[in-house]
């Protein structure tokens, strides 16, 4: 199987054209690996064979016509569980849709089925998106593939997992508050959150609206890159999806270009909480971007510091009422709800306590309180202010430098059951990722070259729209250690 660790977009794509493999043997070999290694690592919730092994004959049947294919043909993918795939169950990893099957697919389902690309299966997260360790998934705990006995990070720690484990070539997560790019980091791979409205999200159950964001995890950054593209654009299904046009400099970039770029270093993302060992090596990828001729400054952007509180009343206020639509009755029965409900509100009740877990139930009840009467001008408007503030911050900070690099997370990877417990330590976890989902810019998240034991990423944040610059940074830093 060493075969499928060397496997990035790239090249999978010159191997398939110069007929070095076919599609249809990759494929049957990571389902081969896929039953070996995920039986540790268990980052799937369902994989689909005869409907991958159908795409990828398809591909084959195109390759041998000598028609021509692009870059994600073939490629084989995992796709995160609360992204709609027609004819397969879609369960967010909650028991509140263990019997759903999807009627449709996702936007971004459409377009990669449009590029050719091959789906082997849904990934495990956590329930409903909320969660910083796939530990809150109904079905299974993911684990990290360098330590068996740490978290992969979360909710999309699936997909992180079964990139870093080499069970997919790429993945697609989805990224609330860090969701993507805090087990990217943790896994050692490569995760991007687009800004907002770059992506469509029809097809995507919705845990907060207005932060929610589909996007990449690959292996490299140029991956990312390729990935992005594909699935980018405008839809009519989604309002707030934009008509963005994302030129060839995505995915080559030059470094003339590159160099013209200023770096910003926010001082409120370097605190006494983050892992001295961490700083240390982001100072040494900062030292990395000036050897390129990219030039750094000094910022500031003051309201961070709020930017958590402020999430977890914005964030909650909308999963309360997102997640109102689901009581076990419209989408699929709550398995082992008895029905000897008095009242339709006592069904209700019965199939909600039984098919949500402890941490959804917790942002349901939290924001039902802020959302109502007496306190919603208190807590929600209130919040909204400071996230306009927050989003001000990136504003003004991008007057002055055109890209910003903080950490991801404060710590590695922690041990599994280290935080289940202990919900506010949890939460912190995403304080340095939460701010982008605020303000809606793009950011990836990108492994620290040379760190030995857990991996360590860093995070790039863009002006909007602009996810060129930092996937363009991004690229040649790796070039640097390659």
């Amino acid at each position: 199987m060493q075969h499928l660790h060397d496997l990035t977009i790239k090249r999978f794509h010159q191997g398939l054209l110069n007929k070095e493999f076919s599609a249809l043997e990759i494929t049957q070999n990571f389902f081969k690996w896929i039953e070996t290694r995920d039986a540790e690592v268990h980052s799937y919730l369902s994989t689909h064979a005869d409907q991958a092994l159908r795409q990828a004959e398809a591909v084959d049947l195109q390759i041998a016509r000598d028609e021509v294919v692009g870059e994600l043909a073939g490629v084989p993918c995992a796709i995160k569980d609360n992204i709609l795939i027609e004819g397969l169950p879609t369960t967010a990893a909650s028991k509140m849709l263990e019997q759903y099957t999807a009627a449709y697919d996702a936007t971004v389902i459409q377009k990669l089925k449009a590029e050719g690309a091959v789906l082997l299966g849904k990934t495990n997260m956590d329930e409903f998106a909320m969660g910083s360790s796939t530990e809150n998934s109904a079905f299974k705990k993911t684990k990290n593939p360098h330590d068996l006995t740490r978290v992969p990070g979360g909710s999309s720690g699936g997909s992180a997992a079964a990139v870093a484990a080499h069970l997919a070539v790429a993945a697609l997560g989805s990224d609330t508050g860090g969701s993507i790019r805090q087990p990217a980091s943790f896994c050692g791979v490569v995760g991007l959150k687009p800004t907002y409205g770059a992506v469509s999200r029809f097809g995507v159950i919705a845990m907060a609206s207005s932060l929610d964001q589909i996007g990449p995890i690959t292996k490299t950054v140029e991956d990312s890159a390729i990935l992005f593209r594909a699935i980018a654009g405008q839809d009519n299904l989604d309002a707030t999806s934009a008509a963005v046009e994302y030129g060839p400099e995505l995915i080559t970039p030059k470094l003339e270009t590159i160099r013209q770029l200023t770096v910003g270093i926010p001082e409120e993302y370097f605190v006494k909480e983050l892992d001295p060992e961490i700083a240390a090596h982001i100072e040494k990828v900062i030292h990395d971007l000036e050897s390129l001729g990219i030039k750094t400054k000094r910022i500031s952007l003051p309201h961070t510091k709020y930017a958590l509180s402020c999430y977890y009343i914005v964030m909650p206020a909308e999963v309360s009422s997102n997640l109102e639509r689901l009581e076990g009755i419209r989408y699929s029965p709550v398995t082992g709800v008895q029905r000897d409900a008095h009242s339709l509100a006592d069904l209700y009740r019965q199939n909600r306590s039984q098919g949500f877990g402890d941490e959804v139930k917790r942002r349901i009840i939290l924001g039902t309180f802020v959302l109502s009467s007496g306190y919603y001008d208190a807590y929600y408007g209130h919040a909204q202010k400071v996230r306009a503030l927050i989003k001000q911050d990136f504003d003004q900070a991008f007057k002055d430098v055109d890209v910003i690099i903080t950490p991801v997370a404060p710590t590695r990877a922690f041990k599994i059951g280290e935080k289940i417990d202990d919900p506010l330590a949890m939460y912190l976890s995403d304080i340095f990722t939460i701010p982008v989902n605020l303000a809606g810019v793009p950011a990836v998240s990108i492994p620290v070259r040379g760190v030995t034991g857990l991996p360590i990423g860093f995070q790039l944040i863009g002006r909007h729209w602009r996810e060129a610059d930092i996937l363009g940074i991004g690229q040649f830093y790796e070039k640097l250690h390659i």
